[in-house]
């Protein structure tokens, strides 16, 4: 594990638009005034339109609201006490869901997204699931883009919720990573579909906003404070939306992010990443460097033994990424106060890692 200070303020950074599209204010502006005359009668003009309530019927009203539980027996030798947010027990799996809501109801709001609309998305897995579930509730169809990283399980998963796969087989030669071919591919699709809408979780403001008005707010309601919070990043979503909503209500919680090695987020160097999920070879769109105050890296080795200490002392089948945020938690040990609340959120289930990250061939050829 390594630890880094971050001393000082840093700018933030560029924001993606409001859509993956582009669209400037004035079309945006004029889509919200034809919706609002709409209102309650938009099959009547334009029966293209459809209505944002739609995405909170059925599976979409179960996303959010997940348990936080403490983990009493993983740290009993600490003096303080740790909680997990379980954003495995969404419907879709994994915290992702509550970003691929908002931004799917907010585009149907805006008149982004209309019936035969296709949604594309580049994931490494758990936002295509969330996504592709989403989709399947609505009609709208969907597609990923994915590269060799992404589990066969995540896959499965993806088709079976009616998703359609397309792989980036090579990654993107002045980079060396998946990840900037994954999202030239995106922008091919929308060129070619024409009607097509891409989500753009790394731009889109939605992803962070939903973890700012949801997330967060659940853990504040629950606990009586909130000393440490511990957030691993990938799109920054979730750690912007937690520590935006932390630091606007004027509260002193420490906000740890914990990111990958070989992950370039925060100006690490940049090297090989076997788990989807944490870390990333560009630095989000969406990201605010100025509102982190401490950085843990956490190395494939230690997600997977912390992934299977989880398992043996809590009964808890978590992803990658929890790994190495209950890790990051135990490096900085001698740094937190005894008495002090941390928070760690989950990110996801564990059943999409039985090939990797509990399997013991696969742990002994690749970390």
């Amino acid at each position: 594990m390594t630890d880094r200070r971050l001393s000082g303020k840093r700018s933030s950074m560029i924001e993606g638009g409001m859509t993956g599209n582009g669209d400037d204010d004035g079309r945006n502006i004029r889509r919200q005034l034809r919706l609002r005359k709409g209102a309650g009668r938009m099959g009547d003009l334009d029966p293209g339109l459809m209505d944002a309530t739609e995405a909170l019927d059925g599976i979409g009203s179960a996303i959010g609201r997940t348990p936080l539980v403490a983990l009493s027996r993983l740290f009993r030798e600490e003096t303080f006490r740790v909680y997990g947010k379980l954003e495995m027990m969404n419907p879709g799996g994994s915290a992702k869901d509550r970003p691929a809501l908002r931004i799917i109801r907010e585009a149907i709001r805006s008149g982004d997204i209309r019936r035969g609309t296709t949604v594309i998305e580049s994931s490494s897995g758990n936002m295509a699931v969330s996504l592709a579930q989403i989709c399947r509730g609505l009609g709208l169809r969907f597609i990923c883009v994915v590269d060799p990283r992404t589990t066969e399980s995540h896959l499965r998963l993806i088709r079976l919720l009616g998703g359609e796969v397309e792989l980036v087989s090579s990654p993107d030669p002045v980079s060396g990573d998946y990840l900037p071919a994954r999202i030239e591919r995106v922008k091919q699709l929308q060129r070619q579909i024409g009607n097509g809408y891409w989500t753009n979780q790394y731009g889109n403001p939605n992803n962070y906003l939903a973890h700012y008005e949801t997330t967060m707010p659940e853990m504040m309601e629950a606990l009586p404070r909130i000393d440490y919070l511990f957030c691993g990043v990938s799109s920054c979503g979730t750690i912007r939306g937690c520590a935006e909503r932390l630091k606007d209500g004027g509260l002193p919680t420490t906000i740890v992010a914990v990111d990958a090695a070989g992950s370039v987020i925060f100006g690490g160097a940049k090297g090989t990443r076997k788990f989807p999920g944490l870390g990333a070879a560009m630095v989000p769109p969406i990201a605010r460097a100025e509102l982190i105050d401490r950085i843990v890296y956490a190395t494939e080795r230690v997600c997977v033994d912390m992934c299977r200490e989880l398992l043996r002392s809590e009964g808890i089948l978590a992803g990658a990424s929890s790994g190495g945020v209950l890790a990051a938690i135990r490096s900085l040990r001698d740094d937190i106060p005894p008495g002090s609340i941390c928070a760690a959120i989950l990110p996801d289930r564990g059943d999409r890692y039985l090939d990797t990250v509990y399997n013991d061939e696969w742990v002994a050829n690749n970390v």
